[in-house]
């Protein structure tokens, strides 16, 4: 299955953030956005990021600092947007690990066409359209975000959301507790608020909740996602 690209968009403009949002989702891209770098940071944690449009100069911790930051633990594309050209500031940031440096006067699409073409190198995935993960009775469309468990659409919370879709990409892997708080969590919680979240998605999906047979509890390390059924 190809799988959906997600692009994290960083910078305390609002106009800016709503205008890359509206260019990106037109190409089938899913969006995410911050207005600063502890925002940016939460999101990079709670979500599968393929690829990070960040500004520069925001309030507090700046594009920079965030960068190294990312790059301690990620090699995921980062474009630098500023609205500075000085080379300085564009060499700084390439050598912090930025894969492209990005002037705001550029127009959307070119940035648009600079977030493929940074794809592309790094060999992230590309946008999708309509990507369904099909696992017979239950279904999900990563483009419309919704789910269905035999043919009845089923109302889910953005974290169950998320939570179905990491495991219905990765079927029959298992994502210990720790993986799990640490990427929608960032790392606050214990068992029992997997075990919360995860009940209450068995009761959306799961003809028996009680003898699942899509979301199985693997005792004492995490969970996994059987297909079929």
């Amino acid at each position: 299955m190809i799988e959906e690209s997600v692009i994290l968009v960083v910078d305390d403009d609002q106009s800016i953030v709503e205008l890359l949002r509206d260019f990106l989702e037109n190409d089938r891209f899913r969006v995410v956005t911050a207005s600063d770098a502890d925002e940016a940071w939460t999101m990079f944690r709670q979500n599968a990021i393929h690829g990070i449009i960040l500004d520069i100069m925001m309030p507090g911790q700046n594009g920079f600092d965030l960068c190294r930051r990312i790059r301690a633990e990620s090699s995921v594309p980062i474009l630098f947007l500023s609205a500075r050209s000085e080379d300085v500031d564009k060499i700084r940031g390439l050598t912090l690990g930025g894969d492209d440096y990005i002037v705001k006067t550029a127009s959307p699409g070119e940035i648009v066409a600079r977030v493929k073409a940074v794809l592309r190198r790094t060999g992230a995935p590309q946008s999708s359209k309509g990507q369904v993960l099909d696992y017979g009775r239950i279904k999900l469309d990563m483009a419309t975000r919704e789910v269905w468990a035999d043919q009845a659409s089923v109302a889910l919370t953005p974290k169950e959301y998320e939570l179905l879709r990491l495991f219905m990409e990765h079927p029959k892997q298992v994502f210990t507790y720790d993986q799990l708080l640490q990427k929608f969590w960032d790392g606050i919680g214990d068992k029992h608020t997997i075990r919360v979240h995860l009940s209450r998605l068995r009761e959306k999906i799961e003809l028996n909740p009680d003898q699942p047979q899509h979301l199985i509890n693997i005792w004492g390390i995490g969970y996994r996602f059987e297909g079929g059924g």
